[in-house]
């Protein structure tokens, strides 16, 4: 899975691709990277043609000082997948990604197939605290400061301790853990920010698709949710199944807000029989605008 990189818009973009047949479009969450499918792409890309990009302000893409809206992150992912050459994809998204997932088919159904939501955002106001901590003003200093050198170096000292006796990390902490590294950086650690407030605000989150969610109905949509989520409660994954006619709803047990890190063989297998059971969806413009207004 090899990182390749494309400008679009005098801005470096990085993803990995994988396989053939139909696309299958990964969306990373917030702090995140493609890195994190890597347990399920090698699965993935044996029955599908898989894009995982680091979106505008994560991994390797570059980090503008832009528009880190989810608008913006779909229209990059268009722009993405006609410069490779894809007309169409089922669009999967975990935690943040899952709201760019939504946007995604809400400005561009006419190349969304189906529709993934992995612990998504977009669904509810509950969110974990520390992330409405940190939509406060202020909270640039505090997250330098805890992400210093120093601090990320006694943390891993501890992680290399716990190694030493055997002790392994749980894909959740793994990944935590990659998150948090990520943000040393000064310039992804503003993009986490701008990004983290043009969705959370102290309150709780602050962008919902729950009046456009009548809208997935036309596409086949797959909710998948960990029972044990401590970032985006699974009450929202209930929520949503329920406003969205015609959707599958698939609960993790025993898992977090990483499904295909914590379960990726389960994970694998429900999104490809997913994708191999459903017809994909073939919306027009048009179709899209009669059911935004009539809701049918």
């Amino acid at each position: 899975m090899d990182l390749r990189e494309l400008s679009i818009h005098d801005q470096r973009i990085t993803y990995r691709t994988a396989g053939s047949g139909p696309v299958v479009l990964l969306i990373h969450g917030m702090a995140g990277s493609a890195t994190t499918w890597r347990q399920v792409m090698p699965g993935l890309a044996k029955r599908f043609t898989v894009v995982a990009p680091d979106l505008l302000g994560h991994g390797r893409s570059d980090k503008p000082q832009g528009d880190y809206s989810l608008g913006a992150f779909a229209c990059t992912l268009r722009d993405l997948l006609v410069a490779l050459g894809h007309e169409h994809a089922t669009v999967v998204g975990q935690s943040l990604g899952g709201g760019v997932a939504m946007q995604f088919s809400y400005q561009y159904p006419e190349r969304t197939e189906r529709l993934v939501l992995v612990g998504s955002g977009g669904l509810g106001r509950e969110v974990n605290r520390l992330l409405r901590l940190l939509a406060l003003p202020g909270s640039e200093t505090v997250l330098r400061l805890a992400c210093a050198a120093p601090v990320r170096g006694a943390i891993e000292s501890l992680g290399s301790g716990a190694a030493r006796v055997g002790l392994q990390p749980v894909p959740v902490v793994a990944e935590l853990w990659r998150s948090y590294a990520s943000l040393s950086d000064d310039a992804t650690r503003r993009a986490f920010l701008r990004t983290l407030r043009a969705v959370v605000e102290p309150r709780g989150q602050a962008v919902s698709a729950a009046n456009r969610l009548h809208l997935a109905a036309a596409v086949p949509t797959l909710i998948l949710w960990g029972d044990r989520d401590t970032i985006i409660p699974v009450d929202h994954a209930y929520a949503a199944h329920e406003s969205i006619p015609g959707s599958r709803l698939e609960i993790f047990e025993g898992v977090g807000h990483y499904p295909h890190c914590e379960a990726p063989e389960r994970f694998v297998e429900l999104l490809s029989e997913f994708i191999e059971t459903t017809v994909p969806a073939r919306i027009t413009v048009a179709r899209h605008h009669v059911l935004r207004e009539t809701g049918s």
